[in-house]
């Protein structure tokens, strides 16, 4: 079999295992190049090569610099947008403040910093705003090469490939307009999105908490009527588990007994009534000492993904106990400590004393709210963090100093005045990123050596070849933006751009315009609240529907590819 057919299976096995959600997006993609070394596909000192990357490398350290960016009060006063104004001028103010400061610093520190000011206003529903703060931090990337990861991977493919790197200002153009035209539509469409402050059922907020019937309960020998269990106000008694059988729907008169266990659904306010009842020992409620709970929403690349409470040793590993679980809209059965925890579920905690400070919080959990994370700053070293970083971008924009460079002595001065500290870059050192990336530019680099890239981009150029060289641009677009929507934005990006280079060089044609093709493409994550993390983040926070991100996604996504496709040929002639 010839290369090119077996680098075919194992890049459509990639897909569809990314599609599936089989294993994280680093494993998979470390898997495929693994193989392909296996094969004797590509040498060990090639597939190496594509880890020392220079932009690669300009990625990790952004992404370390961040850590003290984190903790300034830039992020902080960014909340003070969320005030008692018309729901459109909130909009507006938080929409602008948040693609801005995205187009610079990481897009999901963010928004993890405004989902508990958001949702604590009194003014707006949380519903109301907080899709529309992740779209704002998504659209605020497209204004710099730095304002996303995605942008800084595409370039690493263009340096690969010998091409002039992109500028750090080159599409910001095309992401004014973008970011102007698209927080726009966001507050003309502001009342599309439901108020769902009154609308708290069961179907609502339906999170799975579990108690266990003590033996010397007063609830022993009464019926469930009589115990009134379902009579809980935005709490329902939904199962029964008793000697391994499950009862669903629970009968009003089935009479309680010693060691069964109950399961309710319902809002996380209601957790406090499972208090009025002697004798019922719910989950968590041995590390319960009245202190407040804590929300926390699973990451992507969390180790948790994929195993059970029970199978995690969750209580050990974390210093607290989880008291309820909620996977969006869709009720959860079983016992809590089986359950298969996914990517978004939403833990509520009971934290212990090592619970705030422990370094896996920061990979895997995606947002957690009721903990301030990281301490703050003195207004002294917190002006020094910010300066410094606007001091090395201005070097690297001025041709002072090139950004790599620059972020380096940035990052040395962070640990010299205690900004950071060494343990804390490795705890943030972005592992699975540079996996990802490093592995897809070695099968990049096959997909062009073997001819694959070229006979994908002649099997699109079969669709669009009649529309000409605009029709390829167009299909490679759509390619990619279907890519994100369908696995994630860095991965669409890196499997994308070897057939868009490969159409370009087919018409002979300006690269460019086809780079950022894929650029736009694989920041266009409106439609899914899978393809990008923040979407994932505000996904539960605002108790949303995928109809929701639909209603509001979908005019966003049209609007924000008619920019593109109108703006990006005509600042970048083929």
């Amino acid at each position: 079999m010839s290369e090119l057919w077996l680098l075919g299976i194992i890049l459509s096995g990639l897909i569809c295992g990314l599609i599936a959600g089989v294993a994280t997006p680093a494993a998979l993609f470390a898997g495929a190049s693994l193989l392909t070394y296996l094969l004797g596909m590509q040498g060990l000192e090639a597939a190496l090569a594509s880890f020392t990357n220079a932009s690669l490398v300009t990625l990790v350290l952004l992404v370390l610099a961040t850590t003290a960016l984190e903790k300034t009060s830039l992020l902080g006063k960014l909340s003070q947008v969320i005030g008692n104004g018309s729901l459109t001028l909130t909009m507006a103010k938080l929409g602008f403040s948040t693609a801005l400061l995205s187009s610079f610093t990481n897009n999901t520190a963010v928004v993890a910093s405004l989902i508990g000011v958001v949702r604590r206003n009194q003014s707006h529903a949380p519903a109301k705003l907080l899709l529309p703060l992740s779209y704002a931090a998504i659209l605020g990337g497209t204004l710099t090469l730095i304002g996303t990861s995605t942008n800084l991977i595409v370039n690493s493919f263009v340096e690969n490939a010998g091409l002039e790197p992109l500028g750090f200002f080159e599409f910001t153009a095309v992401g004014v307009v973008i970011v102007v035209s698209g927080i726009a539509l966001l507050v003309l469409l502001a009342n599309v999105l439901p108020d769902r402050r009154e609308d708290q059922g069961e179907e609502s907020l339906p999170y799975l908490l579990e108690a266990h019937v003590a033996a010397n309960s007063a609830l022993v020998g009464r019926s469930v009527q009589d115990n009134r269990l379902r009579a809980l106000k935005k709490l329902y008694l939904v199962e029964l588990e008793r000697s391994g059988i499950r009862i669903c729907p629970v009968p009003p008169q089935l009479v309680l007994q010693a060691g069964d266990m109950l399961r309710f659904s319902g809002a996380v306010e209601s957790v406090e009534l499972l208090h009025q009842f002697e004798g019922l020992d719910w989950f968590g409620k041995q590390q319960a000492r009245g202190q407040n709970l804590v929300e926390a929403v699973l990451a992507p690349s969390s180790m948790l993904v994929g195993t059970s409470l029970k199978a995690s040793r969750f209580r050990e590993q974390f210093d607290a106990a989880v008291m309820a679980i909620r996977r969006g809209h869709q009720p959860l059965k079983g016992g809590l400590g089986d359950i298969v925890l996914q990517a978004g579920d939403v833990l509520l905690l009971t934290p212990g004393d090592g619970f705030a400070a422990n370094p896996r919080l920061v990979t895997d959990f995606a947002a957690v709210s009721g903990l301030d994370l990281n301490v703050r700053l003195d207004s002294r070293r917190g002006l020094w963090v910010l300066s410094g970083f606007a001091l090395t971008i201005a070097a690297s924009l001025t041709g002072l100093l090139p950004l790599t460079k620059g972020l380096v002595l940035l990052l040395l001065s962070y640990l010299a005045i205690g900004a950071v500290t060494l343990a804390e870059l490795k705890r943030r050192f972005p592992l699975e990123l540079v996996v990802v990336v490093g592995s897809a530019l070695s099968l990049a680099n096959l997909m062009l050596n073997t001819g694959l890239a070229t006979n994908l981009a002649d099997t699109l150029l079969g669709v669009f070849d009649v529309y000409g060289v605009m029709g390829a641009f167009v299909g490679v677009y759509f390619l990619t933006l279907l890519l994100t929507e369908l696995i994630t934005n860095n991965a669409a990006a890196a499997l994308a751009f070897p057939v868009a280079y490969a159409v370009a060089l087919h018409y002979g044609v300006d690269t460019r315009p086809f780079i950022l093709a894929v650029i736009f493409g694989a920041s266009a994550s409106f439609i899914s609240p899978y393809g990008y993390q923040t979407n994932l983040m505000v996904y539960n926070a605002g108790n949303y529907q995928f109809s929701d991100f639909m209603r509001l996604g979908l005019p966003l996504s049209l609007l924000y590819s008619a920019v593109v496709l109108f703006l990006v040929p005509i600042l970048f002639p083929f």
